[in-house]
């Protein structure tokens, strides 16, 4: 195999700013799209006339669509060249959301939504190997810092852009946006994106299969279970038999990762760098508890405060100044301070922001009762987003640039699917409980429930929030456990230069 290495245009003549400036304006649209229904969810319900369950798969199609090709689509921008991907991955995501704004089923909007998701699956894992391949390791930090702050922004000001188009254009231009800002991005990164040189790759093709398999049967299992009471779906097949076969796939696709002697689709290798490893775990609890929180705070926003798609999204916009604002600063950060300070503080704070949510999200609560755990949510958010994701590909080798990002990309995902699934379980469960059918049809204009109804919904929706926060526990515990980069130029403190002495003198 062929080591890669930066063309000397894209790293010594050519500053990679604007380059990374025209991905992530593509990057930013797909992760729009990972969040932006959940506020649209009373509309499609009214539209369609259609159970809450049923839109979430909206959501949960077109996150599990990105995250089962996204191992492979890494490998594919190493042997194609990223921009070639990234630019066709852009070209599918722009039509199938053209697609998703035409269709006239909730069946129709899945399937496009499917289409769209593998669009948004060639494209991010080539924005991350790009940036490490044009920025060496000692200025990676800044231009990650970008990227997470993208990565967080996007995925969290999704229901506020969603609010305004549901509000003044209806659901259907929460895609059709999409269209003309995919022809800006294609036309930035045909012309600022380096060509970059390429490898010649093996694909594991039975590993794709099996992750692909593995994915689906475990998330239908999850998301499905509670509809049929986690028994019988069809004939022999239940719902434990489909989580526990999800299961066993996965294993078997663990096992055959490390018995393919040629190139595997996850190179188990990868794990061997602690911080990788240790990001990989973070990450994919910030995919749960982001994807899993929008959605009943929409529902509780719109249905018991009684507020429009674009007032509810409104009360997003403290969290998302912050995370903005705070961009540059941690970015500075990123490149010299150790990544455990500032990712144990970052989740410290969306946990507790999440129990103040969960507190506060009553009928009758103040609507700056929600706008300061809202801003809290930011600070957390811009502290981990970027020195995660710097930290996951700070240590990898260049010709390894293409794997790491789409396992890390992969296991984003797999967090944002899971999250989606569960958070539509413990719903269904929880109006359960209070006594409240998950298949509610709002009247027109996403008006509130009945008044008998309030509370308890309420109550139900603030339960749900205390899930990500749980997640979120593991991230912490994996954040806390980072060792210091490896990268020249990082403030590497007494004991680390005494022992890099003795290794000098032993070498």
């Amino acid at each position: 195999m062929t080591q890669t290495q930066p063309t000397p245009g894209a790293t010594q003549e050519q500053d990679p700013w604007p380059a990374l400036l025209a991905l992530c304006l593509g990057f930013f649209m797909i992760l729009v799209d990972s969040t932006i229904v959940s506020v649209a969810t009373p509309a499609i319900i009214e539209d369609f006339q259609t159970e809450v369950n049923s839109v979430v798969w909206v959501t949960s199609a077109y996150l599990l669509a990105y995250a089962v090709p996204v191992l492979i689509t890494g490998r594919l921008g190493d042997r194609f060249g990223p921009k070639r991907l990234y630019l066709t991955g852009l070209t599918v995501f722009t039509l199938a959301s053209l697609w998703c704004g035409l269709t006239g089923s909730i069946e129709g909007l899945i399937v496009a939504r499917v289409v769209q998701g593998l669009g948004a699956a060639m494209i991010t894992p080539q924005t991350m190997a790009i940036i490490t391949r044009i920025f060496p390791a000692a200025r990676r930090g800044k231009a990650m810092a970008l990227w997470g702050a993208t990565a967080g922004v996007a995925t969290l000001v999704g229901p506020i852009v969603g609010g305004v188009l549901v509000d003044s254009l209806g659901w259907e231009w929460i895609f059709f946006i999409n269209v003309p800002v995919g022809l800006v991005a294609f036309a930035l990164a045909w012309r600022l994106v380096p060509t970059l040189p390429t490898n010649t790759h093996r694909f594991d093709w039975l590993g794709v299969a099996l992750s692909g398999a593995g994915m689906f049967l475990l998330v239908f299992g999850i998301q499905e279970g509670n509809q049929y009471d986690w028994g019988t779906i069809t004939g022999q097949v239940t719902v434990w038999r489909m989580i526990g076969a999800g299961l066993v796939i996965f294993a078997a696709f663990v096992l055959w990762q490390r018995l393919n002697t040629r190139e595997p689709l996850v190179p188990l290798g990868l794990f061997r760098d602690r911080n990788f490893s240790l990001a990989n775990v973070a990450i994919t609890t910030m995919g749960f508890a982001i994807t899993s929180l929008a959605i009943p705070l929409m529902l509780y926003a719109q249905l018991v405060r009684g507020l429009s798609p674009t007032r509810a999204a409104l009360l997003l916009v403290p969290m998302a100044l912050m995370t903005i604002g705070l961009a540059r600063f941690v970015g500075g950060l990123t490149d010299t301070v150790h990544p455990r300070n500032l990712t144990g503080v970052g989740f410290t704070a969306i946990i507790a922001s999440l129990l103040w949510l969960s507190a506060v999200m009553t009928p009758d609560s103040a609507n700056w009762e929600i706008l300061l755990p809202m801003a809290l949510l930011g600070i957390g958010n811009a502290l981990v987003w970027a020195p995660n994701s710097a930290t996951a590909t700070r240590n990898l080798p260049i010709h390894q640039a293409g794997a790491g990002a789409g396992v890390y990309n992969a296991t984003r995902q797999v967090g944002a699917v899971l999250g989606a699934a569960g958070i539509a379980v413990l719903i269904d469960v929880r109006l359960a409980a209070q006594g409240l059918s998950g298949g509610f049809s709002p009247e027109a204009g996403g008006s509130q429930l009945p008044a008998q109804a309030q509370a308890p919904f309420a109550e139900a929706m603030a339960q749900t929030m205390l899930l990500p926060a749980a997640v979120l526990v593991l991230g912490l515990l994996a954040s806390l456990m980072f060792e210091r980069p490896q990268h020249s130029g990082f403030e590497r403190g007494p004991e680390a230069e005494a022992q890099e002495a003795r290794e000098s003198q032993e070498a």
